[in-house]
């Protein structure tokens, strides 16, 4: 039976991502210290622990931030203007981004960017219902790899990428660098950048906030290797790891680890990864700037402030950015 090409555009597009994922996975677990990116924690089920974990009482990030655009979203839309076209990276559900589309003055487009499918898909079609005059233009991918956006029209729309929830957090400072400067290429001259990132604080805040009393980022973090299991044929034994998240605060960031109880080896693919009782493998780092120190990476990467907007306990902050 012969695929129709949008069915066999699909199935090429499956086959391409479980060929990069295994590649990520073996290079990851090859390395002296074991890790795997925090990326591929966003699957059906990832999403959906995520969404819970933004509800903890102890998960103080997403309160911070809609605070922050629900005191500001009207005078953030005023800095962006009119007629542009928002590209949100890392779209997810899509709660944020509607606090920002009820105050944006006639967008050209909306175009999110999610590399889980069903989430994304789902918020498009919330969007389109809730926003019936808005074009949106949902794209399935990787924000971090080169990215082709469909044309809005001509002129250009001005460009604005929408980057919340503190993701850019996830990424060591040289690798933000570099992702900055992408993104300084993708909205041009005159585009800007709408950024939400947490900020530098005490131990006794951050640290509940990755290990939740009910166990969800603990759920959420081991997953990670029950995708693993189910899309490349691993036989990771959950039951064998648990889940460590510390706060390095001279290093400014969450490291987040899922540790091995045991001396064991797990196949994936029919390669074999040994790993020894207490062994960690690192899957995410969460970043926590200090205002200064993440100025001067965001004007490295051709960036100057415009505006910031702080939440009432200074936790987290929104900053738009321009590029000159």
């Amino acid at each position: 039976m012969r695929l129709t090409r949008s069915a066999q555009a699909h199935q090429d597009e499956r086959i391409a991502f479980r060929r990069a994922f295994l590649r990520d996975v073996v290079q990851g677990l090859r390395r002296p210290q074991k890790e795997l990116p925090c990326k591929y924690f966003y699957d059906e089920r990832g999403s959906a622990l995520f969404d819970q974990i933004c509800e903890l009482d102890e998960y103080y990030l997403t309160r911070a931030e809609m605070a922050i655009l629900r005191a500001h979203a009207a005078e953030m839309a005023g800095r962006i203007g009119a007629d542009c076209e928002l590209i949100e990276f890392g779209s997810g559900s899509g709660l944020k981004t509607r606090l920002l589309l009820d105050q944006l003055r006639e967008p050209r487009a909306y175009l999110p960017i999610d590399i889980d499918r069903g989430s994304l898909e789902r918020s498009a079609r919330e969007l389109t219902r809730r926003f019936p005059g808005l074009r949106v233009l949902p794209i399935h991918g990787d924000f971090t790899a080169p990215l082709v956006l469909p044309r809005t029209g001509d002129p250009r729309a001005r460009r604005v990428v929408y980057f919340p929830g503190s993701t850019i957090g996830n990424f060591r400072p040289r690798e933000a660098l570099a992702l900055l400067r992408r993104i300084a290429r993708l909205v041009g001259a005159g585009g800007g950048l709408l950024l939400g990132f947490d900020l530098d604080k005490d131990e006794s805040i951050v640290g509940p906030a990755y290990n939740d009393g009910r166990g969800v980022t603990a759920a959420f973090n081991l997953n990670l290797l029950a995708r693993i299991n189910r899309e490349l044929d691993a036989d990771f034994d959950l039951g064998a790891f648990v889940h460590r998240a510390i706060y390095v605060r001279t290093r400014e960031r969450v490291e987040m680890y899922l540790v091995s109880q045991k001396a064991q080896v797990v196949r994936i693919e029919g390669l074999e990864f040994e790993f020894q009782a207490g062994e960690a493998i690192r899957t995410e780092y969460s970043h926590k700037y200090r205002l200064g120190h993440f100025g001067r990476l965001t004007a490295r990467a051709g960036f100057s402030l415009d505006r910031q907007w702080l939440d009432s306990q200074g936790y987290s902050v929104v900053q738009y950015l321009t590029v000159d």
